[in-house]
């Protein structure tokens, strides 16, 4: 059975003799981070599929902010090339929830909490711990509360 870091590995190895060096240069760093993360405990171990997921989540959460504070920064150039990198990350997560898909799982989740006697500034909290599992790799936390607060607003 193939890891997600080995398949990593594969795909950073064909980016070099493709001379493809936007997916090498991504692909070598985020397999840095992954080792990083490996050894960042007492003891060396090797990461699930699961934590590489997480760290692949990370890293192209850390090229999308990039691109945004570039393209503020009126460098166009660096913004692209975030973005392209961000892509590149793209292709390993699952695919995103659409804002409609989110809603749906929010809005059950909302009667779920609603259901089980929480209320007011109780039920975020509540909804999340609900929402959360069903929406993991699928939906970045800052998306989720946000759909979150403007549901229990009504």
């Amino acid at each position: 059975m193939t890891t997600l870091k080995s398949k990593l590995q594969d795909d950073l190895n064909a980016a070099i003799k493709e001379r493809d060096e936007l997916r090498s240069s991504t692909l070598r760093l985020t397999l840095a981070a992954i080792t990083k993360e490996e050894v960042a405990g007492k003891a060396k171990r090797e990461l699930s599929d699961d934590e590489v997921l997480k760290v692949i989540t990370r890293e192209a959460k850390k090229r999308r902010e990039a691109a945004e504070a570039f393209a503020q920064g009126g460098r166009a150039e660096s913004a692209e090339r975030e973005k392209a990198e961000g892509e590149v990350l793209a292709a390993y997560l699952p695919k995103q929830l659409s804002d409609d898909e989110l809603n749906a799982i929010v809005a059950q989740a909302v009667e779920e909490a609603r259901a089980a006697g929480a209320e007011g500034p109780r039920a975020m909290g509540a909804v999340m711990k609900i929402v959360n599992p069903k929406v993991a790799g699928q939906a970045e936390g800052g998306r989720v509360a946000a759909a979150v607060k403007k549901l229990l607003a009504g």
